[in-house]
């Protein structure tokens, strides 16, 4: 997926563990290890700023474009 997931960064910065960020922001240490490990296919606005508000930084801090490689590179098409 072209959206990489920062969160582990900022846990670290902040000296948080996974289950205090998640009693803060009011969601599930479960969901939260989904959006983490960029599982996650959505993520709704409010989680988003939640996690903001608690880890004091912008949403860019916690989320990043990455370009995906072109798949199938190099196959029998000969492109």
């Amino acid at each position: 997926m072209p959206i990489a997931v920062d969160i582990d960064v900022m846990l670290a910065r902040r000296k948080m563990s996974v289950g205090e960020l998640a009693d803060r922001v009011g969601i599930t240490p479960a969901n939260l290890a989904v959006l983490k490990n960029g599982r996650a296919k959505a993520v709704r606005f409010a989680t988003l700023a939640a996690l903001c508000e608690v880890l004091d930084c912008q949403p860019g801090d916690l989320l990043r474009w990455e370009a995906e490689e072109a798949e199938g590179a190099g196959d029998a098409t000969g492109e």
